[in-house]
């Protein structure tokens, strides 16, 4: 797995105008191929008398699925300078629509490539990046008694505190960067005077 990941902060949407064309760009974050597809058919429905709805997305944090549309444009002008784009600024679990409304002025193969490019990048500029980081998801069961001084301390080192359960003991879900797992066991062992325990499960993402 990577060790982390770029992505679009939120959905939303930027407008801008070349030659009379309107070119409105739609982005979201997508966990998967099909969320990307679905979303590029959402946005097709909301625009469905305009010119052009091209897209591009890239899926998975090695960028291992992606796919770029010209929709009815020159072939190369549209979807792929949206696709360099997403690549270019290293964002992965991420879908780009762009809805052209023609303005009766040609803009040539070049202006096409520079204004879905260009379009796509201004939205990530307005709507901005987050980075996600690699982590190891890790349980921690600990007695009433030192639960809620740990989950503070826990907070207070700034470690991703994903989900604390009570019931006979207390269970505290966090994740750990790799390189941290064994100074964290120690930490542990010595914050709760060994009486917590600590098992490791599976590896997700989360804010870095």
């Amino acid at each position: 797995m990577q060790e982390q990941y770029r992505t679009v902060a939120r959905a939303g949407v930027h407008e801008t105008e070349i030659n009379r064309s309107r070119f409105i760009c739609a982005l979201a974050p997508a966990a998967t191929e099909q969320e990307a597809q679905d979303f590029v058919a959402r946005i097709r429905r909301e625009h469905p008398t305009a010119t052009h709805n091209c897209f591009a997305y890239v899926i998975g944090a090695d960028a291992s699925v992606q796919k770029a549309s010209d929709d009815g444009e020159p072939g190369g002008t549209a979807g792929v300078p949206m696709l360099q784009m997403l690549m270019r600024r290293e964002m992965r679990y991420v879908v780009a629509v762009v809805t052209r409304y023609y303005g009766g002025v040609k803009l040539g193969a070049g202006g096409l490539i520079r204004a879905y490019g260009g379009v796509v990048g201004e939205a990530l500029d307005e709507l901005g990046t987050i980075t996600r980081q690699r982590f190891r998801l890790a349980t921690i069961t600990v007695g009433h008694q030192r639960a809620g001084r740990l989950e503070n301390d826990l907070r207070a080192t700034g470690l991703a505190v994903r989900e604390v359960r009570y019931a006979e003991a207390v269970i505290i879900e966090v994740g750990l960067p790799d390189s941290d797992v064994e100074s964290f066991r120690s930490w542990l062992a010595d914050a709760t005077a060994g009486e917590a325990l600590l098992e490791l499960g599976g590896e997700a993402y989360g804010d870095a």
